[in-house]
C-alpha cells in the first residue's frame, strides 16, 4: 500500500514514520510513506500558501492553488491514482469502519490542513473525501494524519506480528465491540487478582468471559460518551 502525506510541515514526521511497527513495515516493503511539501508549489518570492478569506473573519485560509497543485502533482508520480483524504474538523467521522474501508484502497493521499483550514474549492476540484478525528480543533492536520496512518496500516497484511491481534481489537469484528480488560504477570499486584476464569485453562468459558467483558465495557462508554 502507498500513503502519500501533503503537509506544510514534512518534519513532524520523521520520528513518527522510523519508529516501532511502522518503521519496520516500511523498510519491509509493506507500505511506502512519501511527504510532500505544499510550498513547494507556492508561488511568488514569499512562496505564500495562505490568505484572509473574503468577507472578514479571524485567521488565515489555506489558498486553492498550492494545495491542488501539490495533491495533482502527487497524483501524477504514479500509475495508480490515490484517494485523496483532507484532513477536517467537519469531515467524516474516523472509526474502525472507515479504517477498514481506507486499508482497502492501493493508495490513499492525505492531505494536512493549517490556520483556519482549507479553501473550500480544494474539495470540489480534487474529488477529496474529508475525514476528522474527533470534535475538538488541533493546530493542524498532521497529527491527524498520523493517527491515519497508524491506524490503517495495523490492517496491511504482515505489519503485525499477530494478524488475529488486529481482528481482536476493539472496535474490529461484526459486534464493533470495546476490548475487555486484560492481565499478565504477577497473578497478584498490591492486592489485585487476575481473575481465576483466565487462569482455569478452559478456552471455551476464557472467551464467554471475555466476550461478556467486552459487552459490560461497551455498554460503559456509551454512558459516558
Amino acid at each position: 500500500m502507498r500513503i502519500d502525506i501533503i503537509t506544510l510541515f514534512p518534519g513532524m514526521f520523521t520520528g513518527f514514520l522510523d519508529g516501532s511497527l511502522l518503521g519496520a513495515a516500511r523498510t519491509a516493503g509493506l507500505v511506502d510513506i512519501r511527504l510532500t511539501d505544499i510550498r513547494d508549489f507556492a508561488e511568488g518570492p514569499h512562496r505564500q500558501v495562505d490568505d484572509r478569506p473574503f468577507g472578514g473573519g479571524p485567521g488565515m485560509l489555506l489558498m486553492p492553488g498550492p494545495v491542488v497543485s501539490c495533491i495533482e502533482h502527487v497524483q501524477g508520480l504514479s500509475q495508480h491514482a490515490g484517494h485523496v483524504v483532507l484532513l477536517t474538523p467537519g469531515g467524516r467521522r474516523l472509526d474502525q469502519s472507515l479504517v477498514e474501508e481506507l486499508a482497502t484502497r492501493e493508495r490513499i493521499v492525505l492531505v494536512c490542513g493549517r490556520y483556519e483550514g482549507f479553501d473550500a474549492r480544494v474539495a470540489a476540484a480534487v474529488g477529496a473525501e474529508e475525514v476528522s478525528i474527533g470534535d475538538y480543533v488541533l493546530s493542524g492536520g498532521e497529527v491527524a494524519a498520523m493517527v491515519v496512518v497508524d491506524a490503517v496500516a495495523r490492517l496491511i497484511p504482515g505489519v503485525l506480528g499477530d494478524e488475529a491481534s488486529a481482528l481482536q481489537d476493539s472496535f474490529s469484528g461484526p459486534d464493533r465491540l470495546v476490548e475487555g480488560p486484560q492481565y499478565t504477570r504477577p497473578r497478584e499486584f498490591r492486592g489485585l487478582h487476575v481473575p481465576e476464569v483466565l487462569l482455569s485453562g478452559d478456552h471455551r468459558r476464557i472467551e464467554a468471559w471475555r466476550h461478556e467483558q467486552a459487552v459490560a465495557a461497551t455498554r460503559r462508554r456509551a454512558t459516558i460518551s
